[in-house]
């Protein structure tokens, strides 16, 4: 069986900039599409939080 297949967001269009996420052996991996040699992991417990901080804006930047 083959690498599992990186996805990305359906928000994201035809749009080849964007972060794409896939599962492997449990662990969730985060990528750049533009980069995609640069691969993050991270537990899904320790995924789900941070998208969690996402959602309410934990990483927006001040106007």
């Amino acid at each position: 069986m083959g690498s599992p297949i990186w996805q990305k967001s359906s928000y994201s269009g035809s749009s080849n900039a964007c972060v794409e996420v896939r599962v492997v052996d449990g662990l969730v991996q985060l990528r750049e599409s533009d980069d995609p040699g640069a691969v993050l992991g991270a537990d899904p417990v320790a995924f789900a939080s941070l998208l969690e901080s996402i959602k309410a804006g934990g990483f927006d930047q001040p106007a």
